[in-house]
């Protein structure tokens, strides 16, 4: 039965082929494409789900940026944790900020002042931040911590601080049920 039933197959496949519109193969290209992209975005990166669990234990606002930390990281060619750790450092995650500033970061905050650069959001800020790393530090080159820390802020204990918080982030393992499921 079948090896009758596959010629046929074959022949109906055929003799449709050329009843197909332009219209109906542009659709299901488009379909294709859709689901190949609609694939791509649900795989998740691991270090999303870390970072996300990470600042979800500091009850950080943060938390759900977790996804443009990495994007502004990869984008500009730094240590993932980088930014994630100065906000650590700078605002216990966010969590300590000049009013509706969302500067996690004590960016542009100079010595003797207490408000720096206020952003519109905190991804505006990650960005700004994230470019502001690069293009005013790394590129200026300050491409270690301690280079940036002398920099960066007057206390000395900037960089340890600093590098204890991405230490923590990179050792961090999710233990909650849905940050497991997230990473499986």
């Amino acid at each position: 039965m079948k090896n009758k039933v596959m010629p046929i197959i074959v022949f109906l496949t055929l003799l449709a082929a050329p009843m197909l519109t332009v219209n109906a193969q542009e659709k299901e290209a488009g379909a294709a494409a859709s689901l190949s992209s609609s694939l791509v975005d649900h795989i998740i990166d691991p270090r999303v789900t870390r970072l996300t669990a990470f600042l979800e234990v500091y009850n950080s606002p943060l938390a759900p940026e977790a996804a443009h930390f990495i994007a502004e990281a990869d984008k500009y060619n730094l240590d993932w944790k980088l930014v994630a750790a100065i906000a650590g450092v700078e605002s216990t995650f966010g969590k300590r900020i000049p009013f509706r500033s969302y500067n996690g970061w004590g960016w542009k905050v100079y010595t003797g002042q207490s408000y720096g650069t206020a952003f519109d959001s905190w991804k505006e800020g990650i960005t700004e931040v994230s470019r502001g790393l690069r293009e005013n530090y790394m590129n200026k080159g300050a491409v270690t911590i301690e280079q940036m820390g002398h920099r960066y802020a007057a206390s000395p204990r900037w960089s340890n601080n600093v590098r204890f918080f991405i230490q923590k982030i990179e050792s961090f393992q999710p233990t909650k049920l849905q940050h497991l499921a997230l990473a499986i």
